[in-house]
């Protein structure tokens, strides 16, 4: 007697991998940026990955240096990490003359910082010429080398791996090369900039190998809602009555919009709807010229979400 056929096991879910610092300036506004592209996850206290409930998509929660290495070795597929990061390790690669496998898909607008020369109170600085033959603190040997080569400074480069602030006051180094935000923490230190060595922000970053077939539709999809939130970001949505004579005036105070939607009102010939987006600030100044202008019924919405 023949034994029944056995039914073969379906296959797993394929489900996409995005790598995001697992505490730090980009935590929350990484969380942030993947709940408004719709994904629902929970996430306990010491978890290192959660796992997306209505989408194939799972968070791994790294150091932000290593973002990039998981997205190199094929680990994620995508990565949320500072572009002083992606800079730092693309150009360690190069100089063991590894090909970095991982490009900028969009840079992100949050985790605003800037790496910066900073110097002790007292140090006469006079450009960048007077850095030559000082011994420099960082944390990223290989932007600040790029720094000096392109001026020809000949300076020693003192790598740390932490509080470089409090490197010239323990005579380790004369001046340091670090993150800076508000700049409170170098004040803190008796330290002022004087130089930007590179202008840094969130960056979405991903594997140049082509993604498996069953992965390409869910990496669109969430490409694509990470272009419609970052599109709409202090954007408003306008909508007004007005006459049709003022149309052309309203419409050129309306900022950064593209043509205006015209409704005619029911029953007025001579008034419309005016329906708008704004991807730039609304302030009250724009509403009472808009009212000086004959614009009635203003009413200012955010906008969340959009695809264009």
């Amino acid at each position: 007697m023949n034994a029944p056929p056995t039914r073969p096991e379906a296959s797993p879910a394929v489900r996409l991998k995005i790598a995001i610092q697992k505490s730090g300036r980009l935590t929350d506004s990484s969380l942030d940026l993947l709940s408004r592209c719709g994904l629902k996850f929970s996430r306990g206290k010491d978890q290192l990955m959660c796992y997306g409930e209505n989408m194939p998509l799972d968070v791994l929660f790294v150091r932000d240096d290593d973002i990039p290495d998981l997205v190199q070795e094929d680990v994620c597929d995508l990565g949320l990490v500072g572009l002083n990061v992606v800079e730092e390790k693309r150009l360690a690669f190069q100089a063991r003359g590894i090909a970095p496998l991982f490009e900028i898909v969009q840079l992100l607008d949050f985790g605003r910082c800037k790496l910066c020369i900073a110097v002790p109170d007292g140090f006469e600085y006079r450009g960048a010429a007077s850095l030559a033959g000082k011994r420099i603190a960082t944390t990223y040997p290989n932007i600040l080398a790029r720094f000096l080569a392109e001026r020809s400074i000949a300076a020693e480069v003192v790598v740390l791996s932490g509080s470089v602030e409090i490197a010239p006051r323990l005579g380790r180094a004369d001046v340091i090369c670090d993150l800076v935000s508000t700049g409170s923490t170098l004040a803190a230190n008796h330290l002022r900039q004087v130089e930007t060595v590179l202008e840094s922000q969130a960056a979405l970053i991903r594997t140049p190998v082509p993604i498996a077939a069953d992965k390409q539709d869910w990496t669109r999809r969430l490409l694509m809602r990470i272009d419609g939130v970052e599109q709409v970001k202090g954007s408003k949505y306008i909508m007004l009555h007005a006459p049709r004579s003022a149309l052309a005036a309203i419409a050129k105070l309306l900022p950064g919009s593209e043509a205006p939607t015209v409704i005619p009102l029911e029953g007025r010939g001579d008034r419309v709807a005016v329906h708008a987006v704004c991807r730039e600030s609304v302030f009250w100044e724009l509403l009472e010229d808009l009212k000086g202008a004959g614009a009635t019924s203003v009413l200012v919405l955010p906008v969340e979400k959009m695809l264009a």
